[in-house]
């Protein structure tokens, strides 16, 4: 099984998902639009929240100390 076409496979299938939600997203403005202005309320982007460098490493270290606890308890019985 080819892994890289699996991934490009469900890539092309999420797209088409997208295409489908936008375009209903689309019609849903147009209702909107239809049905009278004031109702209109501008739909933003979500802002993609960027995690910096130290922020991941302190993830990082938390959860590896969250599963090294984890392990010795599970050593212990």
């Amino acid at each position: 099984m080819d892994l890289l076409a699996v991934i490009k496979r469900e890539e092309r299938k999420l797209e088409k998902e997208l295409g489908k939600l936008q375009s209903k997203l689309k019609g849903l403005r147009e209702a909107t639009k239809a049905l009278g202005g004031e109702t209109v309320r501008g739909v933003t982007q979500v802002k993609k929240r960027i995690l910096s460098a130290a922020g991941r490493a302190r993830i990082s270290r938390a959860a590896k100390l969250r599963w090294a606890r984890v392990k010795a308890e599970k050593s212990k019985k």
